[in-house]
């Protein structure tokens, strides 16, 4: 382990203001006094709950990839399943049930394979990204009305060639993905 400062450098607060509080968006405009003693009265903060998402990969060696469309970017992505831990759910339950809802898939060996933070520097939640193995089909998907996903089985050439060609866009899924494939 390196450690060459062990000072956590941590800001004082002295204010803050929520700006808007839905629940989707609650964005905070934070006054704080950095160790060197300047000040910023307009720090933003976006507070989220916890993510997760998962690598799933079937019996058959087949990983378990989703396609929707992102409103943000304006494309059609490939993606891992993902979603929001509900108040009152781990970050296991919550993979659990969203590769159920979003994909009917279940079962199978969990394990916690990596935690990332979106953006430390202004959103405030974790994303834990899970390694389910051996999942199985146990339903259909349980899509919420503002959901359009349709799920697809790729190999692992195929899940390799669309990480070399830029194809998933999302930075939290890409993680994950390429450290699995270092492991390999």
């Amino acid at each position: 382990m390196i450690i060459k400062n062990n000072q956590d450098r941590k800001w004082e607060i002295l204010g803050s203001e929520y700006l808007i509080k839905r629940p989707w968006l609650t964005a905070r405009k934070d006054h704080v006094r950095m160790p060197s003693g300047v000040e910023n009265e307009e720090y933003y903060v976006l507070e989220y709950p916890d993510w997760v998402n998962v690598i799933a990969i079937t019996d058959d060696g087949f990983f378990l990839m989703e396609r929707q469309y992102r409103h943000g970017i304006q494309q059609t992505c490939y993606e891992l399943c993902a979603g929001v831990c509900e108040k009152g759910e781990t970050p296991l339950q919550a993979a659990q049930r969203e590769l159920y809802e979003e994909t009917g898939f279940g079962g199978g060996e969990w394990s916690l394979f990596m935690e990332v933070c979106p953006n430390p520097s202004s959103m405030t939640n974790t994303c834990y990204c899970f390694l389910a193995l051996h999942v199985k089909q146990i339903s259909t998907q349980h899509l919420e009305a503002t959901e359009d996903i349709s799920v697809q089985k790729l190999s692992l050439e195929e899940v390799r060639y669309l990480l070399n060609s830029n194809q998933f866009k999302q930075a939290l899924m890409v993680a994950p993905l390429w450290k699995y494939m270092t492991m390999l």
